[in-house]
């Protein structure tokens, strides 16, 4: 039996959330328990409440938010409240593994309710940096440990028996000596009375039987079948449907509009201003408000072909990649501000044997979520009035902190509810389409409204991830098997995410540390680097920009590990040592020796030969290990032009609660890295996007793909790690040295066109 997700009251699985609030307020109907994680022990609380199993009553009674609901109905049904988004990656599937590991259940007997945003219940709602497991792994073990010890003591107490002689095992206690068991169920009412133990004891991970081991996905057949919603299959009755027509030039205003030519396209309800200030971006737009997506479109066509629009867009044409790529050059020749030093780097380049002093180029990049942005919203106005919307979206507290603040409404009148998204990469943790959707629903209150951002709109609009560009300087002693890293000097150039970002600090210089933002220079780069490279220096220029900028899949480490990662092959080269051995010498971290060990055995990095292009990249990033070995050789035919032959990947993300979702995660984020690669780039003309759809911004096909290898080195004593991200960032400078070494051509800018390559022949060797 497969449990079930319910995603709101726009779908009919699953009880109402109204209900199980309700059951978790009541003891006598449910057993329901939460955790406090220290995140969100509330200011003035006990401060031992913080990383507390506790149940609804002791809850209330000490003001205390908590998360990691669960709740036990009395005809044994599980249900956990999850305040993290199902973007692909399997969230629902491992959170319910999590739970049912410590409860003694099934998994697939574990309802999963998706919790509004509500960042005073449940905290940072923000499913990003690849913390679902990271971050959930503790609190939802220990929820299920109490959970599981409620119901044995409730057992023990019923049969009069010593609670040593009760076991728990798929939802039944069992008293072996006595032949007697009872459903959970038929204990809840009981259990509900009890106390929970504030910090039980977790089993032994050498005694797990659900966590580490390999499970059918839940969600596949509702995505096979169809019958899985998403924020863009919500319908509200009497819905109707909108798409904007924005400047497409940034920062670009709104002087009028003709609404006309819209209005006459049958179908079409309303043509409405609709402005927002989100982060510092503002776009002002007409919408076009219709009872079709199809109608809403044919108005906006109708609209702009009549010149419908009057745009103040003068002095805003001059953005194009040659000023940004100028700007950037510009500041690799500044100091920058300094956040990481240690040792000489000046002086020991000075008197090093071998240096490397190169220029990496990282364009930006669009987030190109197959799901087009979409959201649905709909003002009540009746006491006060009251905020819905639905929709793919990956930070709901974010949301309902905004709305709240932008409609001046209570927090408490602002509901966010999450449906399942069809990819996010951080894009949908931006604000600007729920923004629309509420604007549109407040000025047509009682009237439900999708706002659809299509194709076109999302990759000429953004935000994208921001192009950069380094200037990395290192320096080797010695030569051959006797060389080692002596200095890594990197200076970075490109508009800074988080000073535009919802969690950005605009406080001045970025932050109590005196520029917070600063140390995103880091994301990507192994910390064993960091303490036995001698003389290291990161620094950063942040360049301000028009161009709207949003944390993208692996976020700072997805462009800084080009720049690392090529800078040290670079000076494995010109020391004529092996790149693997560079690295191996400058890793103090056992994890990292073992994973390297284990990626050079696993590609056969020993055995390669000449007229084969070998490249490797090792990262650290969201508490990861990965290593990467990517074969590059000519395309057969002799026609020119090479391709990716394999990908060899090793991850070591400490405890791997799923194995299964771990691999796939690594396979996804190459696929996502080879575009990233050898594709895309987001170019700029006059102060607009060019690139308007797939045929200018291809993705990966089949016939794109490598032979991807994917091998786990587990490690069951260390916390978990993330895994939707930390692979990404090595496959392009793996490449790029897979590259060098079949075609002795130095590429330091991205993306790569595999077509204009050519393998060096035999006599150059």
């Amino acid at each position: 039996m497969n449990g079930r997700v319910d995603a709101g009251s726009h779908q009919t699985a699953g009880p109402s959330r109204r209900a199980v609030l309700r059951a978790g307020g009541a003891a006598s109907a449910a057993l329901a328990l939460g955790w406090c994680p220290a995140a969100l022990a509330a200011p003035g609380r006990p401060a031992a409440l913080a990383g507390r199993v506790l149940n609804a009553a002791e809850a209330a009674a000490a003001g205390q938010a908590l998360t990691a609901w669960v709740r036990i109905a009395q005809d044994g049904r599980v249900t956990l409240t999850v305040h993290r988004a199902e973007m692909g990656q399997g969230a629902y599937d491992v959170v319910a593994q999590m739970l049912s590991e410590e409860l003694e259940v099934d998994p697939d007997a574990v309802d999963v309710m998706v919790a509004l945003g509500d960042g005073a219940r449940y905290g940072n709602q923000v499913t990003g940096g690849s913390s679902t497991v990271r971050q959930g792994l503790d609190g939802l073990l220990r929820t299920g440990a109490a959970a599981r010890q409620l119901l044995l003591r409730a057992a023990a107490a019923r049969w009069a028996v010593p609670l040593s002689q009760c076991q728990a095992r798929l939802g039944v206690v069992h008293h072996r000596a006595s032949g007697r068991r009872a459903h959970y169920g038929q204990l809840v009412a009981a259990a509900s009375q009890l106390t929970p133990e504030p910090l039980p004891a977790l089993k032994p991970r050498s005694h797990w039987q659900v966590l580490g081991r390999p499970r059918l996905r839940r969600d596949l057949p509702a995505k096979v079948d169809g019958t899985a919603v998403y924020g863009i299959d919500v319908r509200r009755p009497g819905q109707c449907f909108a798409v904007v027509a924005r400047c497409p030039r940034f920062e670009g205003r709104l002087l009028g509009f003709d609404a006309s030519a819209a209005m006459a396209v049958p179908g079409v309800l309303h043509v409405l201003k609709v402005g927002r200030d989100v982060f510092g971006h503002r776009r002002e737009g007409v919408a076009v408000v219709a009872r079709s997506t199809w109608a809403a479109l044919q108005g906006r066509e109708a609209l702009l072909a009549q010149n419908g629009v009057q745009w103040d867009d003068a002095g805003l044409d001059s953005l194009d990649g040659v000023a940004i790529e100028a700007a950037q050059t510009e500041a690799l020749q500044q100091p920058g501000t300094h956040f990481w030093s240690k040792g000489n780097p000046d002086r020991a380049r000075a008197a090093a044997d071998v240096t490397v002093d190169a220029t990496y180029r990282t364009p930006y990049q669009a987030h190109a979520c197959l799901e087009p942005l979409n959201c649905t919203a709909l003002f009540d106005p009746a006491d006060g009035g009251t905020l819905q919307v639905w929709g793919p979206i990956q930070g709901p507290d974010w949301m309902q902190s905004h709305l709240s603040q932008a409609f001046a409404l209570p927090r408490d009148r602002v509901q966010v509810q999450m449906t399942l998204l069809g990819g996010a990469f951080g894009r949908k943790a931006f604000t600007d389409y729920v923004h629309e959707a509420a604007a549109l629903a407040r000025a047509l209150p009682g009237e439900p409204v999708q706002v659809l951002w299509t194709r076109d709109d999302d990759l000429t609009l953004g935000p994208f991830r921001p192009g950069m560009a380094y200037r990395a300087r290192g320096a080797v002693r010695g030569h051959g098997d006797a060389a080692r890293l002596a200095v890594l000097d990197v200076l970075a150039a490109g508009q800074n995410i988080d000073l535009q970002s919802p969690a950005a600090d605009r406080s001045p210089g970025g932050g109590a540390d005196g520029g917070r933002y600063q140390h995103n220079l880091e994301e990507g780069l192994p910390e064993a680097y960091k303490r036995s490279v001698p003389h290291l220096r990161l620094a950063d220029v942040a360049l301000h920009l028009p161009v709207p900028v949003m944390w993208w899949r692996a976020v700072y480490a997805s462009t800084n590990a080009f720049a690392f990662e090529c800078l040290i092959d670079e000076l494995a080269q010109a020391a004529q040592t092996d790149p693997v051995a560079l690295r191996r010498h400058a890793l103090w971290d056992a994890r990292g020796q073992r994973l390297l060990e284990r990626l050079a055995a696993v590609s056969g990095w020993a055995t390669r030969k000449p007229g084969q292009g070998w490249g490797v990249a090792l990262t650290w990033c969201f508490e990861s290990w990965v290593g990467q070995v990517v074969k590059v050789g000519p395309q057969p035919g002799g026609g020119g032009g090479i391709r990716v032959e394999r990908v060899w990947a090793v991850i070591d993300c400490g405890l791997a609660a799923s194995p299964d979702g771990v691999k796939a995660q690594v396979e996804g984020s190459i696929v996502m890295a080879l575009g990233a690669a050898v594709h895309h780039a987001v170019h700029f003309e006059r102060g607009r996007a060019v690139a308007r759809n797939f045929d200018a911004y291809p993705l990966p096909g089949l016939a794109d793909l490598p032979a991807i290898e994917v091998h786990l080195l587990t490690d069951d004593s260390s916390p978990p790690g993330g895994a939707g991200e930390p692979a990404l960032p090595g496959f392009a400078p793996a490449l790029a040295n897979a590259i060098f070494d079949l075609t002795w051509e130095r590429l330091r800018r991205l993306p790569i066109d595999l077509t204009a390559l050519r393998a060096r022949s035999a006599t150059a060797e």
